[in-house]
C-alpha cells in the first residue's frame, strides 16, 4: 500500500476511534461535568472553517482551474463546495438523528433500541468526516493531523450519546464500549471506500472536486454539528475563544511546515 494511503488511513483511524474515549467517559462522568468540552469542540469547528476556506478551497481552485480554466474552474470550485454542503445536509435530513435526547434516558424499556439506532445514524454521518480526513492528509500530512484532531474531539461527545443509553439499558459496560467503538470505525472504512471510488471515477480531476466538497461537508459540519454541540455543553464565550483558538493554531501550523 502506498505510504501516503496508510498514514491518512491511520488518521482516519484514529479520528474514528475517539467515539471508544467517549464510550469510557460515559460510565464515570456526567454531563454537567463536561464543560470543557466546549472549549475543545469550538478549537474543533475553528480548524475546521479556517481549513476549509484558507486552504481547501484555494487548492480545489488552483486544480480545478488548472484542468478547465480560469472561468470554467472557478465556478465548478464553488458549484462543488455548496454540492459539498447539501450532500451533508440530504445525510443529515433522510439518515437518522445521532443527537441524544436529554429525556431519553427515563424510558428504560427504549434505551437499547436508542444506542443502536444512535450507532447506526453515526456510522453513517462519519462517512464525509473520514473522507475529509483521509484526503487532507493524502495533500499535506499537518493539514491532515490537524483535522484528525478536530474530528476525534468531535467524536468523543458522539461516542458518549452511543454507550449511554446502551449501559443504563443493559447494565453492561463491554456492550455500550463495542458499540461505540464499532459506530466510529466508519470513518476509515468510508474514507477509504469514498476515496477509492472517486479515483476511479473522476482520474485526475479527483483531488480538487473531493477538496471543493470536503470543504463543503466540513463548514456544515462545524456550523451544524460542532458548534451547536459547544453550545451545549458550556458558554458562548468559551466556544467562541475555542473557535478562534482553533483557527490559530491552525494558520500557525500551516505556515510553520
Amino acid at each position: 500500500m502506498n505510504e501516503s494511503i496508510l498514514y491518512a488511513l491511520l488518521l482516519s483511524f484514529f479520528a474514528g476511534a475517539a467515539t471508544s474515549v467517549g464510550g469510557l467517559l460515559s460510565f464515570v462522568v456526567k454531563k454537567n461535568n463536561f464543560a470543557a468540552l466546549a472549549l475543545g469542540l469550538g478549537f474543533s469547528a475553528g480548524v475546521m472553517l479556517y481549513v476549509s476556506f484558507m486552504e481547501m478551497m484555494p487548492e480545489a481552485k488552483t486544480s480545478l482551474i488548472g484542468l478547465y480554466g480560469e472561468n470554467a474552474g472557478a465556478w465548478l470550485s464553488v458549484g462543488l463546495f455548496f454540492g459539498g454542503i447539501l450532500l451533508a445536509w440530504l445525510i443529515d435530513r433522510f439518515m437518522p438523528s445521532h443527537h441524544i435526547q436529554a429525556d431519553a434516558l427515563e424510558k428504560k424499556n427504549k434505551l437499547k433500541h436508542l444506542g443502536l439506532f444512535t450507532a447506526l445514524a453515526l456510522a453513517i454521518h462519519n462517512f464525509p468526516e473520514g473522507l475529509a480526513t483521509f484526503m487532507a492528509s493524502m495533500e499535506n500530512i499537518t493539514l491532515g493531523i490537524s483535522i484528525a484532531v478536530a474530528v476525534a474531539v468531535h467524536n468523543i461527545p458522539e461516542g458518549i450519546a452511543v454507550a449511554l443509553p446502551v449501559y443504563h439499558a443493559t447494565g453492561s459496560k463491554s456492550k455500550a464500549f463495542w458499540y461505540s467503538c464499532l459506530s466510529g470505525m466508519a470513518e476509515p472504512l468510508g474514507a477509504l471506500l469514498g476515496f477509492l471510488i472517486f479515483r476511479s471515477i473522476l482520474h485526475g480531476a479527483a483531488f480538487g472536486v473531493m477538496f471543493a466538497m470536503v470543504a463543503g461537508i466540513m463548514v456544515y459540519i462545524s456550523l451544524d454539528e460542532l458548534l451547536p454541540t459547544a453550545h451545549e455543553y458550556g458558554d458562548g464565550h468559551g466556544v467562541i475563544w475555542g473557535v478562534i483558538s482553533g483557527m490559530m493554531v491552525m494558520a500557525l501550523s500551516l505556515l510553520i511546515f
